[in-house]
């Protein structure tokens, strides 16, 4: 299927060809079905390279193009370029899978909320902690397991004090499996209900940080047991294009992913990376990051998401 094109393998780099964002993508996409005379080899080819440009990556591009030429083909009438979108987005839909974080009242929940450094998982727990305490769900502790950096730990702390939350620290370069054994004795003693838990993302250094995040699965799965519930988050910034793509491939291998958290969906992101981390890794999206505010962490919602992508208003 991949040798179709001669010219796939060199346009399909790290480097983004130009800005595609979700709103571009979708005005470009109409302008494209929008055009008269055949839709021919021509159409699909551009199709194909926009899809790349918006991070769908090269697989799920010649993937969707394909089911688009079957579809046409069944349907040899004639199609609206609305009927075609709407297509596109029944292709693209049935792989994008919503996970509701929603702590349970009656039992300890813990999240651990991995990433690379720089995605912004510590803004990212702020957010949460924030929306969890205004809904009145939870008591909630921080646990600040980034022990590489201190600057993790302190920031970690002053959002702590912003947001109302508790937060469970040792000292910069402590042991982070301790910090989150000492954060789930302390939620347990004091009777608190959620733990959001902040963790190292050194990935130019692997496999100390998979053997530490390893640890700290393995403190948290013999603690809470079967008596409490137990999530793996992963932060991702959707700016970051197919490194994103690498980074979810990497970090559900190594330990386990539940469930992403998309942040800075609002900035230069091209769209695509959600549907093709769904499409691969079969992960679905707990909230996408649509601003700098503690209320713009919204809940993943695929219809949204679909309109949003291709309607280019």
């Amino acid at each position: 299927m991949f040798g179709r094109r001669k010219k796939q393998n060199s346009r399909v780099t790290d480097s983004p060809v130009s800005p595609v964002s979700p709103k571009n993508f979708g005005r470009r996409i109409k302008e494209l079905l929008s055009r008269r005379g055949q839709i021919g080899e021509a159409f699909y080819e551009e199709l194909e390279d926009l899809l790349v440009e918006a991070d769908f990556g090269a697989a799920a591009a010649v993937d969707l193009v394909n089911e688009l030429r079957e579809y046409r083909r069944n349907n040899s009438g004639g199609l609206s370029r609305d009927e075609l979108i709407e297509e596109l987005k029944s292709l693209i839909r049935p792989s994008l899978k919503v996970f509701n974080l929603t702590p349970d009242p009656e039992k300890l929940t813990l999240y651990l909320v991995l990433g690379v450094n720089g995605a912004g998982k510590t803004t990212t727990i702020a957010k949460m902690a924030h929306q969890f305490a205004q809904s009145g769900t939870a008591k909630i502790v921080l646990a600040a397991g980034d022990t590489f950096r201190a600057a993790a730990i302190d920031q970690l702390e002053i959002h702590g004090q912003r947001v109302g939350a508790r937060v469970v620290k040792q000292e910069h370069g402590s042991d982070p499996g301790a910090v989150i054994y000492d954060a789930i004795n302390s939620a347990v003693s004091r009777s608190d209900t959620l733990i959001i838990a902040d963790t190292a993302g050194r990935m130019h250094n692997r496999t100390n940080l998979v053997k530490e995040l390893s640890k700290i699965d393995r403190i948290i799965r013999e603690r809470i047991g079967n008596s409490g519930v137990y999530r793996k988050l992963l932060v991702i910034d959707a700016t970051t294009g197919q490194n994103g793509m690498r980074q979810a491939e990497s970090f559900h291998e190594s330990i386990g992913v539940d469930a992403v958290i998309m942040t800075k969906y609002d900035s230069t992101a091209k769209g695509g990376l959600v549907a093709a981390i769904s499409r691969k890794l079969n992960l679905p999206f707990a909230f996408l990051g649509r601003g700098e505010g503690m209320d713009d962490l919204l809940p993943f919602n695929p219809e949204i998401y679909l309109d949003e992508l291709l309607a280019g208003d």
